[in-house]
């Protein structure tokens, strides 16, 4: 593909991302956006993991929408919390008005990780946009319930030596449901722990009038945020000490890998071609699991480690869910796989015009849509954002030779352009601050 060709792709990709989000106070943006009636408008975490960084650093007013949105589902995701004989508040796997939607358990209303997941976009738009009255306001409600379900639902297991472990539930990968202790959804949850015990102590230190109200609203107890962070700091992560890897979750090498060699590609996508309990045996992955979470939460993997993990999971990894050669993309130009990373591009770029998976006639994939946008600036443009720090590490392929792209941070507008030589930054007045 040629980057004329890759940039019209892309901004027929960000045209239906924002004309589905732009009218979005009240509501949310469909897995589908505006282009089909398919899962019948309901809001899933593609919305905040592969939607929301594009409209954060590009229409940050929009990504405030979206969260305002989940705010206003908080009383029913506590409703619903309370029907899973949880504390706190859980939002709904899949949704249209706060109530959850899901008919098939194992697969949609056991990914709990969506609590962590709309954590997550909420600390990045705070971060990119410094707007700590959203975060004071209503964000830190939110914060408050997400925590106190993570800690209902885990345990402190003394056959793990006291660690933290959160069972039953299933990651973003659906081919492997109801497990223990998987691994993404540890480290999110322990984000979101540690997240919500330091929002609220300073909130508690800059104003505290704010802080009496959000005590008055959720009957909050300062012995809470220590329970959080003992949660936090003692969460269990499923580590294979022989291959030194990062387990998808507890038990998975103990699973029998999946026949590839023998799997003709008329039986893919999986799903629609062996009973779910067949799928469920096996170490075969529909969507990254392991390699998402290396992304989101770079910082808690070496690069040794990315390389390992990355190693050992791309090859199960069957590619029959449009979320996962974005996020593929993006690690394997991390570790220096370039020529895959390229491949994986190329993939998801033209997942709907290209029609890759066949199924275009049911609506556009927006959340692949907005992974493409991550694609060029995370992965070739080398964003990371960790903890509020921006930083950029390039990692252009041979067939790109100088990428430009705008972000909006704390108000301004910041130029990037990279090419083979340097990275420059300008904030359209100043010129170069190379």
């Amino acid at each position: 593909m040629t980057p004329e060709l890759m940039q019209q792709v892309l901004r027929f990709n960000l045209f239906h991302i924002l004309q589905a989000s732009a009218c979005s106070q009240g509501a949310g943006v469909a897995a589908k956006g505006l282009t089909s009636l398919a899962y019948e408008g309901h809001y899933f975490w593609d919305m905040e993991i592969y939607v929301m960084p594009f409209l954060t650093y590009t229409a940050p007013r929009i990504a405030k929408n979206l969260l305002l949105f989940r705010y206003s589902m908080l009383d029913k995701a506590r409703q619903r919390s309370r029907e899973v004989n949880q504390n706190g508040a859980l939002f709904p796997w899949r949704t249209i008005n706060g109530e959850e939607a899901s008919a098939y358990y194992a697969a949609g209303t056991a990914q709990y990780h969506i609590d962590a997941d709309i954590v997550y976009a909420l600390k990045k738009y705070v971060e990119a946009t410094g707007d700590e009255e959203f975060l004071f306001k209503e964000g830190v409600e939110i914060l408050v319930e997400t925590a106190r379900m993570w800690y209902s639902f885990g345990f402190f297991s003394k056959r793990k030596g006291g660690q933290f472990c959160i069972h039953g539930v299933t990651g973003p990968d659906e081919y492997n449901t109801v497990v223990n202790n998987n691994t993404y959804t540890n480290l999110m949850a322990r984000e979101n722990l540690w997240y919500a015990a330091k929002t609220v102590e300073t909130l508690r230190e800059q104003n505290p009038d704010w802080f009496t109200v959000l005590v008055h609203k959720t009957n909050l107890e300062l012995s809470e945020l220590e329970n959080w962070k003992k949660a936090a700091d003692n969460i269990y992560l499923p580590f294979d000490e022989q291959l030194e890897i990062h387990l998808q979750h507890d038990g998975f090498l103990d699973e029998e890998v999946w026949d590839f060699e023998n799997t003709p590609a008329s039986k893919y996508p999986l799903l629609l071609h062996f009973h779910p309990l067949v799928i469920y045996r096996h170490q075969v992955i529909k969507q990254a699991d392991i390699v998402l979470a290396m992304f989101l939460l770079g910082h808690e993997f070496s690069l040794e480690q990315k390389q390992r993990n990355f190693d050992y999971y791309d090859p199960l990894t069957t590619g029959d869910s449009s979320l996962t050669v974005c996020i593929q993309s993006i690690v394997a130009a991390e570790i220096g796989y370039m020529e895959k990373a390229n491949a994986y591009a190329r993939y998801a770029v033209l997942m709907d015009l290209g029609d890759v998976a066949g199924n275009v006639k049911d609506g556009c994939h927006i959340a692949a849509m907005g992974g493409t946008w991550m694609v060029l600036v995370y992965g070739f443009g080398g964003l990371r954002d960790d903890n509020g720090r921006l930083s950029f590490h390039p990692r252009l392929p041979k067939t790109i030779k100088r990428l430009q792209f705008p972000l909006t941070i704390r108000g301004q507008r910041l130029e990037v352009d990279i090419d083979r030589q340097s990275v420059a930054f300008s904030n359209g007045r100043r010129g170069n601050l190379r």
